[in-house]
């Protein structure tokens, strides 16, 4: 399992097109809030978590560079300075 920060926005265009570049994959993925975990594949369930601030994202997979590098734009660092 691999783990990123991510930050989307609440633009309906920015998190559509997440949604879309997620789901060109076969690894199963959620995004973490606080408590509360969602699909990372599911447009409903992003837009049920607080997008104010970055996200975790779960890979479940230890083999996903190509996932990563797609993702590059919206991978962000958290405070320890770790994407």
């Amino acid at each position: 399992m691999k783990s990123v920060n991510i930050r989307l926005t609440m633009m309906t265009n920015h998190v559509k097109d997440f949604v879309s570049l997620v789901n060109r994959f076969p690894y199963d993925m959620d995004l973490r809030s606080g408590r509360y975990v969602v699909d990372a594949k599911s447009i409903l369930g992003i837009f049920s978590i607080d997008l104010s601030r970055p996200i975790r994202m779960d890979i479940y997979s230890d083999d996903c560079d190509d996932l990563l590098a797609e993702l590059k734009d919206y991978i962000v660092e958290d405070e320890a300075g770790q994407a």
